[in-house]
């Protein structure tokens, strides 16, 4: 079937349902933390809606550290704060008096050392989502949740549409600068004070044994000011993330989680049935987490589908609902990651057909997708969301609640995930 041909009004009537079944699942289970009770309630509470148009449901295991992608945010603040303060302190207190060439010798290499150690985890954790802290923490048992319907005919191609179900800890940044974007100039500020202090504990290391003029004088001098600096920085980091909130995730990324829903549950209520292509709803668990739950499954997957011969490709859907930001993103992962091309402008052009010819080709340049976790793996994936990059002042803050919904982008996404599928399945 043609999407000019597809019943608009079964559109209409899924986009309703997903913005009462929103509405309920937040009222009705409570916060979902990454790998908590209530996302595995929610997920089973899919799984009795989608065994009603389904060939197959199931759960995938798998193991989840929740607090771990963002709680080096306090570990490595706390650290190089107290790296600052208590080496201030203990020269003051002439404990460092006569070792080295100066006072504050030591205190310069234990504060650099420290703002570099918290560099390399923040580069591991945020810019790689390398997840170097899980080792230090106990994990528990997280869920992926998959409906398949099977094509009428011979099975020669695979979409899988994804959503994650899990909602993110609190991001006062955000939620205290409605007015005012103070989330980037504050994360500058924290970044570029602890690169900063390292560079300048080296050169004060070496100002303390050669001979560099005046300006050698003053890092010896002067150069723990910097340090302060970037102590207070790192205060503004300590309290970056609430733990104890966790936002509703209404459009992060129930929205998401509904459009991956709605694909099948659309083609079912209009009696399409597609020829040769099995399409996968598949309901993640713990993207707020690092992609902890798509990384599992495309771990688990990725040798099974390189070997059955089925054409496999991965659409991710991640929040919709501001229009003026709908795009397709082929570049992932703080852009770091590419997303597969091909797949990509198919997904751009199936937008357009559907109406929406100012998609673009995005990238992704602070944060991460669960395409990336696919790309990663080498499995075709790509993803489209349409949300405010500079970030909306609903992303992962509590104002991301039911009544933030906006049943217009959410219509536009169902439409181009229902076409993606007609012209996957026909091409």
């Amino acid at each position: 079937m043609k999407f000019a041909e597809f019943p608009q009004a079964v559109v209409k009537e899924n986009v309703n349902y997903a913005v009462r079944e929103i509405t309920n699942v937040i009222k009705r289970y409570g916060p979902r933390e990454s790998g908590n009770d209530n996302c595995y309630a929610v997920q089973k509470h899919l799984k009795k809606e989608m065994d009603t148009f389904c060939d197959e449901t199931g759960f995938e295991e798998y193991q989840i550290a929740p607090k771990a992608f963002l709680l080096f945010t306090k570990v490595v603040s706390m650290m190089t704060i107290c790296a600052v303060v208590v080496s201030l302190l203990l020269v003051f207190l002439n404990v460092f008096d006569g070792v080295g060439p100066n006072a504050f010798f030591v205190p310069q290499i234990i504060v650099g050392v420290a703002a570099l150690i918290s560099i390399c985890i923040a580069v591991l954790q945020l810019g790689f989502y390398i997840p170097f802290c899980d080792m230090f923490h106990k994990k528990s048992t997280a869920h992926n949740f998959y409906a398949v319907r099977k094509p009428s005919g011979e099975v020669k191609k695979r979409l899988i549409v994804s959503g994650h179900v899990d909602a993110a800890y609190e991001w006062r940044h955000l939620l205290y600068s409605t007015k005012v974007k103070l989330m980037f100039p504050l994360m500058a500020w924290t970044i570029g004070g602890a690169i900063i202090s390292v560079v300048v504990a080296i050169l004060a290391v070496i100002a303390s044994v050669t001979d560099m003029g005046a300006f050698g004088d003053f890092m010896v001098n002067y150069s723990y000011y910097i340090h302060l600096c970037t102590a207070l920085a790192m205060v503004t980091l300590f309290y970056f993330v609430d733990f104890s909130t966790i936002s509703p995730g209404a459009n992060d990324n129930l929205t998401g989680t509904y459009a991956a829903v709605c694909a099948i549950r659309m083609l079912d209520m209009a009696g399409v049935e597609l020829k040769h292509t099995e399409l996968v709803a598949m309901i993640t668990d713990g993207e707020e987490a690092g992609l902890k739950g798509t990384t599992a499954w495309a771990k688990a997957h990725k040798d099974e589908y390189a070997a059955d011969g089925v054409e496999t490709a991965v659409l991710c859907v991640d929040t919709l609902c501001d229009l003026d930001d709908f795009n397709v993103y082929h570049r992932d992962m703080n852009s770091l990651v590419k997303n597969d091309e091909a797949f990509s402008e198919f997904v751009k052009e199936a937008g357009a057909e559907a109406g929406y010819e100012d998609m673009k080709l995005a990238s992704v340049f602070m944060g991460s997708s669960d395409a990336a976790a696919f790309s990663k793996a080498g499995i075709k994936s790509t993803a489209i969301a349409a949300m405010d990059p500079s970030p909306a002042d609903y992303y992962h803050n509590r104002r991301d609640n039911f009544d933030r919904l906006n049943p217009e982008a959410i219509e536009a996404g169902f439409k181009v995930v229902l076409n993606t599928i007609l012209k996957y399945d026909e091409d």
